[in-house]
């Protein structure tokens, strides 16, 4: 049986993170992204409605104390599922957002079961609660299904949504300026997240910077995982597949420079679409064809819930 962590009882770590000029990382990325796709076009913009086509997320923006937020890790899947430590994401959002006030948008990315019966899947987190406690959600699993291993993704419907780690963009869904990054035509060998961090990395050195949004993969195909269980019986086994799923997707989580001596996971964005495809972003197969184009906003702070173990 699942044992769901009482999120007050959650131990939580926080650090204040670097928050750049915004124009300032348009240099940077702009000249950085330029060595690794053919087109490229970084700008300080007002954030577009994200509640509209094509974003369909339940935030219009991604100002109001922007927080990142990571719980738990892969050591809660590995060797065997760890059924003590499983989170609530919109309970352990709400108690680490410490403003009852203001509306909580909590974008990004968890590992399942969703459900305290269910299986492995990859979690793709876009809720919104209320300043009165009223709770939207467009959130999906993205599951393995059946002897074919079809994809399978789901809306959830509840608000409890359980995790056993977890990445996440908090803020109060204000629109203001963001950042948009577009690149097309990829010409290196680093995928989209990656040529991003390694950029803000190169520039910022120790100073951690840290973001989250939205990016569409508006054209192109792309290698993606999905979480699933690798026997039937209790306790299962972790195991990935691997897939090649088409564009458009949408993909929310978050980013980090570097793991700030808290055991970050420096990229974690998950997918989702009017299909059923979804799930765990790694890179484009169709480098020519490939189209990107993100939102992102810099956070304020980080804070680590449940650290397991870490070196860096």
């Amino acid at each position: 049986m699942f044992s769901p962590l009482n999120s007050k009882t959650v131990p939580l770590n926080a650090k204040i993170l670097h928050v750049p000029d915004l124009h300032e990382v348009v240099s940077v990325l702009q000249t950085e992204l330029s060595k690794n796709f053919h087109e490229v076009m970084v700008e300080v913009v007002d954030c577009p409605n994200l509640m509209e086509e094509p974003f369909n997320l339940v935030g219009g923006g991604l100002g109001g104390s922007p927080t990142l937020l990571e719980s738990g890790g892969p050591l809660n899947l590995l060797p065997l599922e760890d059924r003590r430590k499983v989170y609530n994401i919109r309970t352990l959002s709400e108690l680490v957002n410490e403003r009852d006030d203001k509306d909580l948008l909590i974008l990004g990315v968890g590992a399942g079961p969703v459900h305290l019966n269910g299986k492995n899947c990859e979690i793709i987190v876009n809720m919104k609660v209320t300043s009165n406690k009223d709770v939207k959600t467009k959130c999906y699993e993205a599951v393995v299904e059946g002897a074919e291993e079809k994809i399978d993704l789901k809306p959830i419907r509840e608000s409890d949504i359980y995790a056993y780690m977890t990445n996440l963009f908090l803020s109060e869904g204000k629109c203001g300026k963001v950042l948009k990054v577009y690149c097309r035509k990829r010409t290196g060998s680093m995928n989209f997240l990656e040529s991003i961090r390694l950029a803000l990395l190169g520039f910022y050195k120790e100073k951690c910077v840290g973001l989250g949004g939205i990016f569409l993969m508006k054209n192109g195909t792309f290698i993606q995982h999905l979480a699933k269980n690798s026997k039937q019986s209790l306790p299962y086994t972790f195991e990935l597949k691997t897939y090649e799923m088409p564009g458009p997707l949408n993909a929310v989580g978050t980013l980090f420079s570097h793991p700030n001596r808290m055991g970050l996971r420096v990229e974690h964005f998950h997918s989702f679409s009017k299909s059923s495809f979804g799930g765990h972003y790694h890179i484009d197969n169709t480098p020519s064809d490939v189209e990107y184009e993100g939102y992102f906003n810099f956070a304020e702070k980080v804070v680590r819930a449940d650290i397991l173990h870490f070196n860096n």
